[in-house]
């Protein structure tokens, strides 16, 4: 129990520059508080006492604003920022290093009794505020869910997932000149506060956004061709060709313009 204590602390002080002590970080941290109390609530669950794990699991919810059912299991070194509002189901697992931060609801979406109906975290994932992961399926390893989002499927391993629905993003890590593998391959990622990850743009806000350029750019490819048309009615108007019908062609750049 003490050294998975010292383990929180320190990863607490780790992801958290507000923390300035460790004496702070055990005396003011409710997401500490709560993974103490879980831990309890946890071995009564296990040893059969039902009824005083939903107790103790009770008591911390009081406590802290964070209701972790004494089912759920929870790896080392979770640490659980802000907290409040923060609800983990019956048969969610969540693996070491994992991050929650305030409003987390990792829920299920099944009434059937005994099944696996709350997502697992593999290790090191990241659940920014007010997102939503509901189901039985599978976060994986390093994955990074962006805040608010509402997660409905499993998520790949490394991946960031951002929306409601949640869209999958994989965000594109930079080559250095003669890499055969991507810059930074097989080095740890570095901490992602709340799930924002740099350079990862969601797809459809980019869709959206090349869509609007092509548009912009076909406009002015138009607003050109109209006017090359008018400047080519006005000369041969000014010619005198007879062949060409003038009023014609300018009905045609309208057309055109009108498109």
């Amino acid at each position: 129990m003490l050294t998975h204590l010292r383990e929180d602390i320190a990863a607490i002080r780790q992801k958290d520059p507000a923390a300035r002590s460790n004496w702070e970080v055990l005396t003011c941290y409710p997401g500490l508080h709560a993974v103490m109390l879980h831990r309890v609530a946890h071995g009564c669950w296990r040893a059969g006492f039902k009824w005083l794990g939903r107790y103790v699991s009770q008591y911390a919810r009081f406590l802290t604003g964070i209701e972790i059912h004494p089912g759920a299991t929870l790896g080392r070194r979770v640490f659980i920022d802000h907290g409040m509002g923060v609800v983990i189901g019956e048969t969610a697992v969540i693996g070491d290093d994992c991050t929650i931060y305030q409003g987390v609801t990792l829920g299920g979406t099944s009434l059937a009794r005994g099944a696996k109906r709350h997502p697992t975290l593999e290790a090191g994932v990241i659940v920014g505020a007010g997102a939503k992961v509901l189901g039985g399926f599978t976060v994986g390893e390093g994955a990074k869910i962006g805040s608010n989002a509402v997660v409905v499927k499993a998520v790949p391993a490394g991946a960031t997932a951002v929306g409601n629905p949640a869209r999958i993003i994989r965000p594109d890590t930079p080559r250095e000149e003669g890499d055969a593998k991507p810059h930074g391959s097989g080095r740890k990622p570095e901490f992602s506060a709340y799930g924002v990850t740099p350079n990862a743009d969601d797809p459809v806000s980019l869709a959206i956004h090349g869509l609007i350029e092509n548009a912009t750019d076909q406009s002015h490819k138009i607003d050109v061709m109209v006017a090359a048309l008018n400047q080519l009615g006005a000369h041969l108007e000014a010619l005198g060709a007879s062949k060409i019908d003038t009023a014609e062609l300018r009905k045609l750049g309208k057309e055109i313009q009108d498109m």
